[in-house]
């Protein structure tokens, strides 16, 4: 049970870690390309764990093995791939529309999760799973205009796709070394979104703002996703998807108190229904949790 409560509160935690980038973000984006930024917060979260590791060394036991070989080359193309898909995306499809599409990502999650890896989801955890989509899709809606087709919508539903296959991968990954798995994911995905940042004309920004965004990078990402990872070896994919999803409401939350932007009008029901899908995915996860394989 407590086992089960500490990844709970470590799950919730990446979440809140997430959105606190959320706000801060646009004072960086002044002086930084959106890939090049990107990149930075990845190389952040690995140079970060790098300098940690050095200070605490990972047990041989713990490490990555050519075992894993294939989870971890899939984790960093999967991580390098989704945001530019998303940027295409983006350059082709209303910003609101890519915002609604955007909360696939956790039914694709769940979904690889039970037809790939063979993850058990009982039947309250997928009606959480559709109350807090439910919601995510309500706090984004910007009108009648999220709903259109647009050829840019495959491209955000192939991001989706490519982040919920990642969490998949390194939820197979998630019982070696949350540290390492940070590393590598930051270090490797860093260097490749880097080299499509210069690909497309961006340059890097002053010594100020690369420092200040390695920093985000390394408290906002990589202690995000070093908990991420150690909620993922209790939970699974399925369920710590669905508490991380609620760092949209949280970098709303942080939004009004650090830059007063108003909340949405729905907010309140958004909230609502997302605080239903959390009750019934903490309730079923600690009841008897069941035994979940990874292929």
């Amino acid at each position: 049970m407590q086992q089960k409560s500490t990844a709970i509160l470590a799950a919730l935690g990446a979440a809140l870690l997430y959105a606190v980038s959320i706000p801060l973000s646009p004072f960086l984006l002044r002086q930084t390309g959106p890939v090049m930024l990107a990149a930075l917060l990845y190389l952040g979260a690995g140079v970060g764990m790098t300098l940690l590791s050095l200070i605490c060394p990972v047990p041989l036991k713990d490490r990555l093995t050519r075992r894993q070989l294939p989870f971890t080359l899939g984790m960093i193309l999967l991580d390098i791939a989704a945001p530019i898909l998303l940027m295409l995306g983006l350059a082709r499809a209303p910003a609101a529309h890519v915002s609604l599409l955007n909360n696939f990502e956790i039914v694709a999650t769940s979904l690889f999760a039970l037809l790939l890896f063979r993850e058990r989801i009982s039947r309250r955890v997928w009606c959480a799973i559709f109350l807090i989509t439910a919601a995510s899709m309500l706090l984004s809606f910007e009108g009648a205009q999220s709903l259109r087709f647009s050829p840019g919508s495959l491209l955000v539903l192939g991001a989706c796709l490519c982040w919920g296959l990642e969490n998949n991968c390194t939820r197979a990954l998630s019982q070696k070394s949350a540290v390492q798995i940070v590393q590598v994911k930051g270090l490797f995905s860093g260097l490749g979104s880097l080299l499509v940042a210069r690909l497309a004309g961006e340059s890097l920004p002053d010594w100020r703002s690369l420092f200040a965004a390695m920093l985000l990078g390394f408290v906002c990402y990589g202690l995000s996703i070093f908990l991420y990872v150690r909620a993922q070896s209790v939970l699974g994919a399925a369920r710590t998807s669905a508490f991380y999803s609620v760092n949209p409401f949280l970098a709303a939350a942080l939004s009004l108190l650090l830059l007063r932007q108003p909340l949405a009008d729905a907010y309140p029901y958004a909230l609502a229904l997302m605080l239903l899908g959390l009750y019934l995915t903490v309730r079923e996860t600690l009841s008897e949790l069941p035994e979940h394989k990874v292929g």
